[in-house]
């Protein structure tokens, strides 16, 4: 018997649907690792029947009967029932009775996605493990669709999720908001996840394909969604802003062999200028009526580039100055690596090769790819062209995403 596929329109409601669904559930029942398990059973059942059977009149209700049907199932032990009549109390004092009809699910109104982003983004995680909870609980991807997304197999992705859960419970977390004292440096948290989720999308770190469109699709989906709950946050509305200039060159990105087209030689007719004009409006937005953070640094950065009619346009200058604010809120080592070439187009190559000697040393760089591909570049500006080959093919030994190292691999033997 075939399954039916889901279409477009219902994958995308489904999505929307999951962290709502979750998050009643854990309200409700106080458990997070089993009512997340029961939404996804409760998801699958619907890809299987919504294609035959149409969606039905209360979506969501809908998934919440059947994901209180699945936690049954869950909970005919003994011991899981003493477990359900101790938590729930603890975690949810104001939780309804456990015999509501699931189907109904008007009290539950309230939007609690903002709190089941912080539960996924919980500091007891590490950040693979955050990045896998929030896709699969607040994104709606399956298990299959995220381990596919890290070229990891299911299994291994299915077990960080799992000890990812299990560590929540170990913590006693409970399904509320933190204290608001604890708030700002766990929102932190929160973006800095989508930010990696973004940039996985964007420039894959390993495998064949140099994009996956899947994961900045569903990072800038979880951004705006955060964005509506909190619109008057600036680094938010930066990390918004950020995403969407950034995707906006996505078109122009790759040749049609899947090449990597670096930013000076994209033809610019090809990006989104739809999300360059509501990127930059967010930015704009931001910069006046909030205090500056990095994201919003980014943001403005990648606005220059993105309002630059060509790459030799570029107010190289205003991006400088932009660098050095980040430097000095917010001093992070890939930011000085944009920041030494940024300093390279407006002082020449040695000004900018000079920057890369203060953070040689750094250990979130050591192996890394990216400084000996900056390096190479600068190398190549100042005319250095037997070190700039070795510097590039050393770059290429070090990534782990093949169209990057064909890129590098080719600007290598160019310098021949």
């Amino acid at each position: 018997m075939s399954i039916p596929t889901p279409s477009p329109a219902i994958e995308d409601l489904l999505r929307q649907l999951a962290p709502q669904v979750i998050s009643i559930m854990t309200r409700r029942h106080g458990q997070f690792d089993a009512a997340e398990d029961a939404v996804q059973e409760a998801l699958l059942a619907a890809t299987r029947q919504w294609p035959d059977e149409g969606i039905p009149e209360n979506p969501r209700g809908w998934l919440i009967t059947v994901a209180e049907r699945r936690l049954a199932d869950f909970w005919r032990s003994e011991q899981a029932r003493r477990r359900r009549e101790t938590t729930v109390t603890i975690l949810d004092p104001e939780a309804e009775s456990m015999s509501p009809d699931p189907g109904d699910d008007r009290p539950q109104d309230r939007d609690d996605t903002l709190t089941l982003l912080f539960l996924c983004c919980h500091p007891a995680l590490t950040p693979a493990s955050q990045i896998a909870l929030t896709l699969r609980a607040v994104g709606g991807l399956t298990t299959g669709e995220i381990a596919r997304a890290f070229f990891v197999p299911e299994s291994t992705m299915g077990q960080r999720i799992s000890r990812a859960k299990q560590r929540i419970r170990a913590t006693d977390a409970t399904f509320s908001m933190p204290p608001a004292a604890e708030r700002p440096e766990r929102l932190k948290t929160v973006l800095h996840v989508l930010y990696l989720i973004f940039n996985e999308g964007y420039t894959t770190t390993s495998g064949p394909d140099l994009l996956q469109t899947g994961l900045t699709s569903e990072a800038i989906r979880l951004t705006r969604l955060l964005h509506q709950l909190l619109p008057d946050h600036g680094e938010i509305t930066g990390l918004l802003a950020l995403m969407l200039l950034t995707d906006a060159r996505r078109p122009a990105r790759t040749g049609p062999d899947g090449s990597l087209i670096p930013l000076a030689e994209q033809d610019r007719t090809l990006w989104r200028h739809d999300l360059i004009e509501e990127g930059v409006a967010l930015i704009e937005h931001a910069l006046t009526n909030a205090a500056l953070g990095p994201y919003q640094l980014q943001a403005a950065i990648a606005a220059i580039h993105d309002e630059a009619p060509a790459a030799d346009q570029t107010d190289w200058p205003q991006i400088v100055a932009l660098y050095r604010l980040h430097d000095a809120i917010a001093p992070n080592p890939m930011a000085t690596l944009n920041h030494a070439v940024a300093v390279a187009m407006v002082n020449g190559p040695q000004a900018g090769l000079v920057m890369l000697q203060g953070i040689e040393q750094d250990d979130r760089l050591r192996e890394h790819h990216r400084l000996e591909s900056v390096r190479a570049h600068l190398l190549e500006m100042a005319g250095e062209t037997t070190a700039a080959r070795e510097t590039y093919l050393l770059a290429a030994r070090h990534t782990t995403s093949l169209p990057e190292q064909r890129y590098l691999l080719k600007r290598a033997n160019q310098l021949r």
